[in-house]
């Protein structure tokens, strides 16, 4: 068996054990907070930058 067929069996089982399985955290919770945490720093970027002029 190569090691291309052994990767490859590998990640199916990977995958069928991972589509039955319940995460402790909905998916959509961590993009919230993947989310939130971009705006606060896109924000704290405006209000860093906003009183400098430019160069």
């Amino acid at each position: 068996m190569s090691l291309s067929t052994l990767t490859a069996l590998l990640t199916v089982a990977a995958a069928e054990t991972e589509a039955h399985s319940d995460h402790p955290v909905p998916a959509w919770a961590i993009g919230l907070l993947t989310l939130a945490i971009l705006v606060g720093l896109l924000v704290g970027l405006v209000a860093f930058g906003g009183g400098r002029e430019h160069s």
